[in-house]
């Protein structure tokens, strides 16, 4: 088209996942535009014939081989700036060192060739879900309406001539750097291979559908509040957004809990009363609490475990952002162990601030009909039985379950949530209800799982005064005492309750979660 500006980029970069100019078994369609380094007409999705796994493999080696600028087999940072500054693109130091962290597996600061690969791949199936993100009407293309509705969508207002610069001009990392254009052809639309081309090497992580699409703590509460905060998106932040999501959350969880306190109140008695003499069963546990105290006790304890959830939650997030500061710049810097570190130390912060709690929920969920009148009453006895030092008891086991807690069921989660997005995400990051539920279950399960020993120990620690004849004794003499007398076995008392409401949680927590979110104006996308 004369007088339309191309872009600066490399054939070399536009063209390399495919010879054919199309993501290899992208299902996105260009709308008969080609790609700037396409080597063949077709611009869809190509079939398996044009593109050869040994064509592939040269095309990505002869873009490593460019790049990796000092000829050691790997590229860092000054590689990438000089590499890419000779094909074109010109990307900060920022963007540059996030695509190193993003892709560097072994972190020796740097991407040999396998790594560069996988990066690259799992980069352009991240693109391709922004595009089908923003193109509302499903033609393979955006233009300037679709701009202005995806970010009203968000709450950020633009005109369509705003929208019309944006798809016209973008400037790369330096601002002494040439200007890209990602509209090569003055359409004022951008297909997919003009969008891939641009954004190929331009770090893309966390993004906002994902992030919208695949929140975890905030959604799913199974009693423990030891999982990893979510992250939110810039928009949400700034459209306050974030805060009715907690919101949503909390109240989710107090439904929850309440519905599953019943399983709740016997897994603690089991953790503390069941053992090779006491065989405690679980229909034997709630006959045994409603003959004690009517059906009112199967809740024993349920207030003050609802009651927590609002400090512990606001705690582990302002926490949580507090430290995210000082690990990373921004949220797209933390990686997985990154986000577990910071999600621990938050959440050991959060559960120190609320520990008396939790040492009251026990004592009340253990508690004689008529012992204590209330929360308030049995916080009294305590302190003046027992003294301060009894509102922390259990507090190292409790932190120490901490990592495990969170790290797998981080882990878990993560790893079901990419496998998904990597597999079936095609047209959109959404999951759908089903999937979503089954990651929360299955991670939340795993998590509890390897945690469960220390849970238990924390328990039978917390409930020592309140057990006639127990002895006072410590987290290593206990272990070894429940080892002694009950063996492996005896770690795991109460296990079975405690699966049994995992489902029913997650789900009721979902649902109370998604109406509460309709009734405080979130908007599902």
């Amino acid at each position: 088209m004369p007088g339309a500006r191309r872009s600066l980029a490399s054939p070399v970069v536009s063209g390399v996942l495919c010879p054919c100019g199309s993501p290899h078994g992208s299902a996105v369609e260009s709308g008969g535009s080609s790609s700037s380094g396409g080597g063949g007409g077709n611009a869809g999705s190509c079939g398996r014939s044009l593109c050869e796994a040994s064509e592939q493999d040269r095309r990505l080696r002869t873009l490593f081989q460019k790049l990796d600028v000092n000829r050691d087999g790997a590229l860092c940072i000054h590689d990438l700036a000089v590499g890419l500054g000779r094909l074109g693109l010109h990307r900060s130091e920022l963007d540059l060192l996030k695509i190193v962290k993003a892709g560097d597996k072994d972190l020796d600061g740097q991407l040999d060739f396998e790594e560069f690969v996988h990066y690259l791949q799992d980069h352009e199936k991240k693109l391709r879900l922004v595009f089908k993100s923003l193109d509302k009407k499903n033609d393979g293309r955006i233009d300037a309406q679709e701009i202005v509705q995806s970010l009203r969508d968000l709450g950020v207002k633009i005109s369509e001539q705003q929208a019309e610069k944006i798809l016209k001009r973008i400037r790369t990392g330096h601002f002494w750097g040439p200007v890209t254009y990602m509209d090569k052809n003055g359409t004022m639309t951008i297909d997919w291979n003009e969008w891939r081309d641009y954004h190929l090497l331009h770090p893309v992580e966390n993004i906002p559908e994902i992030i919208l699409y695949w929140k975890h703590s905030t959604i799913f509460d199974v009693g423990e509040n030891l999982t990893v905060p979510d992250e939110f998106t810039v928009e949400e932040r700034q459209t306050g957004m974030w805060w009715r999501h907690l919101v949503a959350g909390g109240g989710a969880g107090a439904v929850s809990r309440t519905c599953t306190a019943p399983l709740d109140r016997l897994k603690v008695l089991m953790q503390v009363h069941a053992s090779r003499s006491n065989n405690m069963c679980i229909v034997g546990g709630f006959t045994q609490m409603i003959r004690e105290g009517g059906p009112r006790s199967l809740w024993r304890g349920n207030g003050i475990n609802v009651l927590k959830i609002a400090p512990e939650s606001a705690i582990k997030f302002m926490a949580y952002e507090q430290i995210k500061r000082f690990i990373g710049t921004d949220q797209e810097m933390l990686r997985i162990h990154e986000r577990l570190l910071a999600g621990s130390l938050a959440g050991a912060i959060a559960q120190s601030s609320i520990y008396p709690m939790e040492v009251l929920k026990t004592r009340m969920a253990l508690r004689k009909t008529g012992q204590y009148s209330g929360m308030l009453d049995c916080a009294k006895n305590i302190l003046a039985k027992e003294g301060m030092a009894a509102f922390y008891k259990g507090y190292i086991p409790n932190m120490l379950g901490i990592i495990p807690y969170a790290g797998i069921d981080l882990a878990v989660y993560e790893t079901l949530k990419n496998t998904w997005l990597q597999r079936y995400a095609v047209n959109s990051a959404d999951p759908g209800v089903f999937v979503l539920l089954a990651c929360g279950t299955i991670s939340s399960t795993c998590g509890q799982l390897a945690s469960y020993p220390l849970a238990l120990v924390r328990t039978r620690m917390q409930a020592q005064a309140s057990v006639e004849g127990a002895p006072e004794v410590t987290m290593r003499g206990l272990f070894k005492h429940i080892l002694k007398t009950e063996g492996a076995f005896g770690l795991y008392r109460g296990l079975a309750p405690n699966f049994m409401k995992v489902i029913p949680a997650v789900s009721i927590s979902y649902v109370v979660y998604e109406n509460l979110k309709m009734t405080l104006g979130v908007d599902s996308r």
